[in-house]
């Protein structure tokens, strides 16, 4: 599996946190792996308004003037991190630039885009121009998850110079597609992959001061959770090693998760130098369950110098 080419858009802006995405590409990939890099830049649209018919030729020369500028400045944005993965020695032919107007939103855009292309993924950093509100990050990472629904998302937050990939599972098969992702996309790389589950308490289910006095069902509770988890770890294993990852490549942790299991993701991520959190984008539930909604979100808001992985 690790022959199959594996291809990555990366949206960029022309902001150092946007060419964070080329330094975690190189880390985890390097330049001999078979891969191909797409980069994207859309360009910002002029208000409506301004692009009328009724506008006079003066006006309208002015206008084809700033978009002439604005298509340059995009060239030249695509150019400059084409150079860095040249540099680093990717292979030309390996790397596409892509400059295209806006349609709808910058996230549609990018997403419609992937989709006809059938690529594996779309990586993007978390902040772009500005740190308070970036052309790419914020609402249009958020955009990215939501339009992405049935293709992952890699997020970047801070740079990143660990290869540990933590991968979060629970007993639904949509965990099982997020292992399947790591596989194809991380076979052929020295990658070390933790397939983790947090247990979750049962004080996540009803209030602590109901528990205080009820120890028993709490270790009943703990013994058949473990059961219930325990295929599904072996049947992540399986999927990895099938897809060409070794056994010295692959660990397994179950923990005993506290209250919060985005804490316990966070709190394993930070404590044992971990560089990567692959999560689902939903678990047991369709609606809200152990991934998406509060512990996806809550970990990505929360991540710092790490790169979140969101698979439906």
């Amino acid at each position: 599996m690790g022959n199959l080419t594996k291809s990555i858009v990366v949206p960029v802006d022309g902001s150092k946190n946007s060419l964070r995405s080329l330094e975690y590409i190189n880390l985890i990939y390097g330049p001999n792996h078979n891969l191909e890099v797409t980069l994207i830049y859309i360009l910002p649209s002029l208000p409506p308004i301004l692009t009328d018919k009724s506008i006079d030729k003066k006006t309208r020369t002015r206008l084809k003037s700033v978009e002439k500028k604005n298509e340059d400045m995009a060239e030249k944005i695509l150019a400059e991190a084409q150079n860095i993965l040249l540099n680093k020695g990717f292979k030309e032919e390996k790397i596409k630039t892509r400059c295209q107007k806006r349609g709808i939103t910058v996230a549609q855009d990018i997403c419609n885009w992937a989709l006809i292309k059938q690529v594996d993924t779309i990586l993007l950093t978390k902040r772009g121009r500005t740190e308070i509100k970036s052309f790419f990050m914020g609402k249009v990472s958020t955009r990215l998850v939501e339009y992405r629904r049935n293709n992952p998302v890699w997020i970047l937050e801070g740079g990143i110079d660990s290869k540990n990939v933590l991968v979060c599972v629970d007993n639904s098969e949509n965990a099982l597609r997020a292992v399947d992702h790591v596989g194809f996309m991380l076979s052929g790389t020295d990658c070390h992959i933790t397939i983790f589950h947090t247990m979750r308490h049962l004080s996540r289910f009803v209030p602590m001061q109901v528990l205080e006095e009820a120890e028993d069902l709490e270790k009943l509770w703990r013994n058949k959770a473990g059961k219930e988890i325990a295929p599904y770890i072996k049947k992540a294993m399986e999927t990895l090693l099938k897809a060409g990852l070794s056994e010295e490549q692959i660990t397994t942790k179950v923990t005993e998760g506290s209250r919060s299991a985005a804490d316990d993701i966070l709190k394993e991520a930070q404590d044992n130098n971990y560089g990567t959190i692959v999560l689902g984008r939903r678990g047991l539930s369709a609606v809200k369950e152990f991934f998406m909604g509060g512990v996806t979100t809550s970990v990505l808001n929360r991540a710092v110098s790490l790169a979140i992985w969101i698979v439906q």
